[in-house]
């Protein structure tokens, strides 16, 4: 039996016995990945700040009378149907992006009758949840939080420190891409096209032309960019990071982080690198036109638009006074999205109505 498989029936069988102390469970997938640090965060501040108690489980079976929230669409839905905890239990379900043609999606409508609140982190998600069938009043949209304990800014002279240490020339333009973009938990090799892997190589091939750049990769599967820039002679660095905390560390070595997806829930890279005091240069997915202004924050472009994308992004490098007054905004804006903040919005609209 696999490991991952082990932990499941541990998890379940805790749940029988352990159940009746929480008054959330928040499931989680089980690798460690986004969705199981936003329900680490989730469930650690609802705990500290006392409103719940709270946890989270990589299983639904043998909870009883209490929360059960899905932290992933992809948890709650399968090819077969949707999960049915048992009926004391009220359940939300997280949906932070859906993809266009996922059979699983027409099951969306039925479950809707079973699902408390559907929670999404944009209203881009919350359009497509309607025209799935969810009604309206049950979705929330809550933004992603980020741990302004962790990311943080640092000083030019300390940026070029940790350059050193992570074994980049002091000459180089570094850019970052820490999302999961390839198929699977494996290499990768295949593009997952809705995060922009090809548009993202595509952008620093344009880059690449006329400046010293250096791309700064974390996160699995990331096989399909590593090749690409292997083929273009674009140097690269890539780092599976084994604890999550270590992320911090690379957002300091940036110089500019580029979003290229199509399809977004988030990303949660907006935030990461607002705090970090890195510019960013985005498509229009996911949170990002939610919470984001062109020309004050941030630097938007549309969808698959390579040049536009190459174009800002020469801008934030020739342009001093135009990187600072980015980093600047973004940096006052991104307090809102504290995981403090996102939290008590959690408590106030979701949960304390349960």
């Amino acid at each position: 039996m696999g490991s991952n498989k082990v932990k499941i029936l541990k998890d379940a069988l805790s749940n029988f016995s352990l159940n009746k102390k929480f008054d959330l469970s928040y499931v989680v997938e089980a690798p460690d990945w986004v969705i199981k640090w936003d329900g680490e965060y989730i469930t650690g501040n609802l705990n500290r700040l006392g409103l719940l108690e709270a946890r989270t489980t990589t299983s639904y079976l043998g909870l009883r009378n209490q929360i059960v929230h899905f932290g992933s669409i992809n948890i709650f839905l399968s090819n077969e149907g949707f999960k049915k905890p048992h009926w004391s239990n009220k359940i939300v379900v997280t949906g932070f992006h859906l993809v266009p043609g996922d059979p699983r999606l027409k099951f969306i409508r039925k479950a809707d009758k079973h699902v408390y609140f559907f929670h999404t982190s944009c209203n881009i998600t919350k359009q497509k949840l309607i025209e799935l069938g969810v009604s309206e009043e049950k979705i929330i949209v809550i933004p992603l939080g980020v741990d302004l304990s962790l990311f943080k800014p640092v000083s030019s002279e300390e940026k070029q420190k940790i350059k050193e240490q992570l074994g980049i020339p002091q000459d180089k333009i570094v850019i970052g891409s820490f999302q999961k973009d390839g198929v699977g938990w494996d290499e990768g090799l295949e593009p997952k096209l809705i995060k922009g892997p090809d548009v993202f190589v595509k952008a620093a091939e344009k880059l690449a032309k006329n400046y010293p750049i250096f791309v700064l990769l974390v996160g699995p599967a990331r096989g399909y960019v590593k090749n690409e820039l292997k083929k273009l002679g674009i140097p690269f660095k890539h780092t599976y990071l084994k604890s999550f905390p270590d992320i911090a560390k690379y957002y300091r070595a940036l110089d500019l982080y580029l979003i290229t997806s199509r399809v977004e829930g988030g990303p949660k890279a907006i935030l990461e690198a607002w705090a970090s005091g890195v510019p960013v240069v985005s498509t229009k997915v996911g949170i990002v036109p939610d919470i984001a202004q062109d020309e004050n924050n941030v630097l938007l472009t549309e969808v698959e638009d390579v040049d536009e994308i190459a174009k800002q992004a020469v801008r934030l490098i020739e342009n001093v006074n135009l990187k600072e007054r980015l980093t600047q905004n973004a940096l006052g804006e991104v307090k809102k999205n504290s995981w403090d903040n996102i939290v008590n919005r959690y408590y106030k609209e979701i949960y304390s109505r349960l």
